[in-house]
């Protein structure tokens, strides 16, 4: 972690929970890159002896396959040839529970007699991990919802099925914590660094910032002191360097990375009240009112 003495001070109120939790949570309040988030949430790994960190998301809810990104704490080169095999890569934690639901799990070696029945080329995976010192950890599933998305953090270690669920049962609502609130606050770096990632000019910036907003080719060309081709090529530039085909791609791409506010801010904004609700609906029915601010 951080300098303790570098941090906030805090209020008696806020120290009930544990230390470790405390200080990550504190000095993820100051980060100001997804590399510093990352960094920490690795640290508490360790601190915890859980050295070995798997970070996946993936860009869409609904297909796995469609990959945001994959960190690891330790060199993980050998899986590649390993998930080449679709037969063997289908079998993984991610694809298998957590796409699919929200409760942690016990991973690796240790735990597969209280998994799913596996292939023995999956068993034979597990087993090499464990020789490199990955025998036993915890899963987290995570969601982020704009857009929907589904992920996972894991912490593993070389520990024996006993002393893994001690680790659990001691500081599992701590390693949930770090991984919920480090994965939120991965995920707003991550997009506002999007234009760095992907070489973004300034002009090209203030162009998708436009078409966030809604403005169309010939007002943007009025505000920049363009010609409309220009716009249209500029337009083109972007969605060639990005890998997008249309326009709504490229609207979508300004409030995903933060150029522009999300159109439900705007609407709380716009109408001046407050949506307060109260109580608990029945039938899956809920009534609303707004109160005038």
């Amino acid at each position: 972690m951080r300098d303790p003495s570098r941090r906030r001070p805090l209020l008696q109120a806020e120290r009930h929970i544990p230390e470790l939790l405390q200080g990550f949570l504190v000095d993820l309040e100051t980060t100001q890159s997804s590399a510093e988030v990352w960094t920490l949430i690795v640290e508490v790994g360790r601190t915890l002896n859980l050295p070995y960190i798997d970070f996946i998301s993936a860009s869409n809810f609904a297909d796995w396959k469609k990959t945001l990104f994959i960190r690891t704490s330790y060199d993980s080169t050998w899986l590649n040839k390993v998930n080449e095999d679709p037969d063997v890569s289908k079998w993984s934690y991610f694809r298998t529970h957590a796409v699919h639901h929200l409760t942690p799990v016990a991973v690796g070696i240790e735990f597969v007699d209280e998994y799913h029945h596996m292939p023995e080329a999956r068993h034979v995976v597990l087993q090499e991990a464990a020789r490199r010192g990955i025998r036993a950890g915890f899963s987290i599933p995570l969601r982020w919802h704009a857009p929907p998305q589904a992920g996972l953090i894991t912490f593993c270690g070389d520990h024996s099925k006993r002393e893994m669920k001690h680790i659990i049962q001691t500081h599992g609502w701590v390693l949930q914590a770090v991984a919920t609130m480090g994965h939120q606050a991965y995920h707003g770096h991550f997009a506002a660094e999007f234009t760095d990632r992907n070489k973004i000019s300034d002009k090209q910036r203030e162009l998708l910032e436009m078409i966030g907003a809604g403005l169309q080719d010939k007002v943007i060309a009025e505000r920049l002191g363009v010609s409309v081709s220009a716009v249209r090529q500029r337009m083109n530039n972007i969605l060639s360097k990005t890998g997008l085909s249309n326009r709504a791609d490229l609207a979508a791409l300004a409030m995903s990375a933060g150029l522009v506010e999300h159109p439900l801010h705007r609407m709380s904004d716009d109408d001046g009240s407050i949506l307060v609700e109260m109580g608990v609906p029945t039938m899956g029915k809920t009534r609303y009112r707004h109160r005038r601010q």
